[in-house]
């Protein structure tokens, strides 16, 4: 899909299509999206670097940047594998010659880096720019971004320790990317009659609909009625990865009283990604924490540990910096932490 298509789908779906559809029994409901709102949402850059924003970073910056912000997670080298699978490793010079990794085709080489598999440049840099640090998404600036890409193509080999990557220079490290022609979309799940036991029908044969079009927007899937309780409330079930809730199928059982504003301050601040108040997830439960530090003086202590990030107290799983917390807001956290984390 065009980014003018998407840009217009947007602005229909989100802000502009209610009014019609909805207009009989709401009046005045909706209005089209303006074109700023449109911009901000519309950040995405394509395989064929539309969307890419000017800038340029160079590897030394990124390596910098990558110390402060990366590396807690995604190790100093983008090796590391206990947060987050390595990105970087498993590509040869060989293959940045050729267009294709060739140790995907190993049965003797399970591993499967980011740089084995990626064949755009351009979806290192849209994804890093939407989705990273993990803690503090969309936090790095264009420039920012520019830098890490740098540093990471380099310690991929791919370009040399002094290269400035911009949105010039980009072009060409795609003719440098290892798995630029592994990408295909020759295949299929269904053995066809030509080709018998080889996956060779495409599995929908979908066209778009022009004719007896429904009249509006409706949910794509939807549990019936008698089974929406079936496993209890979903959006009272965290996900052990990220702040994810699923949608509301029971009763809320703590409506009965307002949540704690410090356990909303870590759902909101992002602490509940990795941790939980009872059970460990990614990092130590509070209860551990709490069981640990209490009564001991080391609320200060702690409060540093929050801003500053670490590893090896709990494992070898890091702790990222939380550079976007106040100072008042980590002392709230620590407090409630070392009080038991009441939920209510």
């Amino acid at each position: 899909m065009s980014r003018s298509c998407k840009a217009a789908l947007f602005a229909a779906v989100l802000l502009g299509w209610a009014a019609p559809a909805l207009g009989d029994g709401f009046a005045n409901v909706g209005r089209p999206a303006t074109p700023a709102e449109v911009k901000a949402w519309d950040i995405d850059v394509g395989p064929d670097f539309a969307g890419l924003p000017k800038g340029s970073g160079t590897v030394s910056r990124g390596m910098e940047i990558w110390e402060q912000k990366c590396a807690s997670c995604h190790g100093t080298f983008g090796e590391s594998n206990s947060v987050f699978n390595p990105l970087v490793g498993g590509t040869t010079a060989e293959d940045i010659t050729s267009g294709h990794v060739a140790a995907l085709k190993r049965t003797d080489f399970p591993a499967r880096t980011t740089f084995m598999k990626v064949a755009t440049v351009s979806t290192l840099y849209d994804y890093i720019r939407r989705a990273m640090p993990w803690n503090a998404p969309k936090s790095l600036s264009d420039e920012d971004v520019y830098a890490v890409l740098a540093y990471l193509l380099n310690l991929a080999e791919i370009v040399p320790d002094d290269y400035t990557l911009t949105d010039a220079t980009i072009r060409d490290v795609q003719k440098r990317m290892p798995n630029r022609d592994g990408m295909t979309t020759a295949h299929a799940l269904w053995p066809g009659p030509d080709f018998p036991g080889v996956a060779t029908k495409a599995d929908t044969a979908n066209a778009v609909c022009m004719t007896n079009c429904k009249p509006k927007a409706e949910l794509a899937s939807q549990l019936p009625e008698h089974a929406r309780g079936a496993h209890g409330n979903i959006a009272e079930q965290n996900r052990i990865i990220g702040p994810v809730r699923g949608q509301r199928t029971g009763p809320d059982t703590a409506a009965a009283a307002a949540p704690s504003p410090a356990l909303a301050l870590a759902e909101q601040s992002g602490c509940l990604s990795c941790h939980a108040v009872d059970t460990r997830v990614v990092g130590p439960s509070y209860s551990e924490i709490a069981a640990r530090y209490r009564g001991k003086n080391n609320a200060d202590a702690l409060v540093s540990k929050v801003k500053a990030g670490g590893e090896g107290a709990w494992g070898a799983v890091p702790m990222p910096p939380q550079d976007d917390l106040s100072i008042d807001d980590a002392k709230t956290l620590v407090a409630w932490i070392l009080s038991g984390a009441p939920q209510k």
